[in-house]
């Protein structure tokens, strides 16, 4: 028997990939899946069936929708209204998005549910407010902040993760935070290192063209682009483990000035990635240097999208659909799928044993 999920905000699926495949977790089906980005909907659906929805989630429920029982509801409702990097996110109406979400928990008779969202979330008003609906409604509820690294991941992610359950549905707490499958270097508790660059994408030829391949993964998303002769150049002036203050120290003369100026923060920008290491965050415009440490470890161009989609954790037999923008967007913005995994893992357990104790 498999266990019925419901995926909002669902993205292309990296939640729902950890929870139904089972090189991660398995043991789930996803019944329904909803999000308003039609290419990641038709992504989702190339991957776990023609389930997934295209519409805005409040929309959706102002029709009254028949929504169908299930075990549980994942998803990750908009995070840049918690972003450090939307500096305007008093007031964002991105916040409230949750709401609607726990409405489907309810209305689905959901007996677990989990929340995805960036770190910062778990210190904020809306984080009281999420814990203080699911509480009246009978669920139990856990959060804390995961390195998707910690899980098998080869990027240094940390997102907030909030697991609800029924006590009176699951007879035994769900196990939070799930159980570590990785750790840092040098840390005496006896389990594997992080997952390296260098074991994600080290294998990969050099990128081929400037736009998606018509062949057979992984070659298909691994295409290059156009750098003008400037960005090449400063491409070249960032040495192993560098960033743009190596630029300016290197090449003042082809520096932004806007960087000159600003004699601190910014570390990661026009960087390169460490092969001995995991990534950094993996974000939407991950092939643009200037967004944040995107630059390959030694060659003189950012990532391409195979490699953020491995170093997000994503297998190549994974389908995108959608254009180059789309396809970035996706895979910036998913759950890398290992640390959904290690969740799915700690729910099953507790789902399996109700199960055993019922017959």
């Amino acid at each position: 028997m498999k266990y019925k999920i419901i995926d909002l905000f669902s993205g292309a699926g990296g939640l729902t990939l950890g929870f139904t495949d089972p090189r991660f977790c398995g043991g789930f089906e996803c019944i329904y899946s909803i999000d308003n980005d039609s290419a990641a909907v038709k992504t989702h659906n190339a991957n776990f069936g023609e389930h997934s929805l295209c519409t805005n989630i409040e929309d959706w429920l102002a029709k009254k929708p028949v929504i169908p029982e299930t075990d549980l509801v994942i998803g990750g409702p908009p995070c840049q209204g918690f972003s450090l990097l939307n500096k305007k996110r008093h007031g964002d109406e991105r916040r409230v998005l949750w709401e609607p979400f726990m409405d489907v928990v309810e209305q689905s008779k959901a007996k677990i549910f989990v929340i995805e969202n960036v770190d910062g979330l778990l210190k904020s008003a809306e984080f009281d407010k999420i814990q203080k609906r699911a509480q009246k409604n009978g669920f139990t509820v856990q959060a804390g902040i995961l390195n998707s690294a910690n899980y098998g991941a080869p990027q240094t992610r940390r997102r907030t993760i909030i697991v609800g359950w029924k006590s009176n549905s699951i007879l035994h707490p769900i196990s939070f935070p799930p159980q570590q499958t990785h750790s840092a270097p040098d840390t005496s508790d006896n389990l594997p290192d992080w997952l390296t660059v260098h074991r994600a994408i080290g294998d990969l030829p050099e990128p081929v063209g400037t736009e998606i391949r018509k062949c057979n993964p992984p070659l298909d998303l691994h295409f290059g682009r156009n750098p003008t002769p400037m960005s090449l150049e400063r491409y070249k002036t960032i040495p192993p483990g560098g960033n743009r203050f190596d630029l300016q120290k290197n090449a003042p003369h082809i520096t932004p000035q806007c960087w000159i100026r600003k004699k601190s923060g910014g570390t990661d920008l026009f960087g390169r990635l460490w092969w001995n290491r995991p990534s950094v965050t993996i974000r939407t415009e991950f092939f643009k240097p200037e967004k944040g440490r995107y630059l390959h470890p030694e060659k003189h161009r950012p990532i391409t999208h195979r490699e953020a989609a491995r170093l997000m954790g994503f297998p190549d037999d994974f389908i995108f659909y959608g254009s180059k923008t789309e396809i970035a967007r996706q895979i910036g913005n998913a759950v890398p799928p290992p640390l959904a995994g290690a969740i799915a893992r700690e729910i099953k357990a507790v789902l399996d044993a109700s199960q055993i104790a019922v017959a």
